[in-house]
């Protein structure tokens, strides 16, 4: 079972990044998918989840309206779609799977079964 997260990297406030976490040796598709975040000196905090169906989503209030995490299981793959970047943004972001909801659904990390190693995202002012 491995997580892979990608698509981090440093760009101007105001700008956009689209995450993708991918799935190897399972299928996401029986799984919550949650992105997480941890700034230095900080406490790791949920962003947003996605449901099983993708039918349900939970964000960050930070983070609303801003945001977007959706799922294609075809591609064993989930996004987290990031426009308007701010610089309290700035973070290691991490993907997680969740297999009984115990988690992700209230963007808890201490629910979460699986993990990815993380991509950094830097935004500057």
């Amino acid at each position: 079972v491995q997580l892979q997260a990608s698509g981090g990297g440093s760009v101007q406030a105001g700008g956009s990044l689209r995450l993708s976490c991918a799935a190897s040796g399972f299928t996401l598709g029986g799984y919550y998918i949650g992105w997480f975040r941890q700034a230095p000196g900080k406490e790791r905090e949920g962003v947003s989840c996605v449901s099983r169906s993708g039918g349900g989503t939970a964000y960050a209030d930070s983070v609303k309206g801003r945001f977007t995490i959706s799922r294609d299981d075809a591609k064993n793959t989930v996004y987290l779609q990031m426009n308007s970047l701010k610089p309290e943004d700035t973070a290691v972001y991490y993907c997680a799977a969740d297999l009984y909801g115990l988690g992700c659904p209230l963007l808890r990390a201490d629910g979460m079964d699986y993990w990815d190693k993380g991509t950094q995202v830097t935004v500057s002012s």
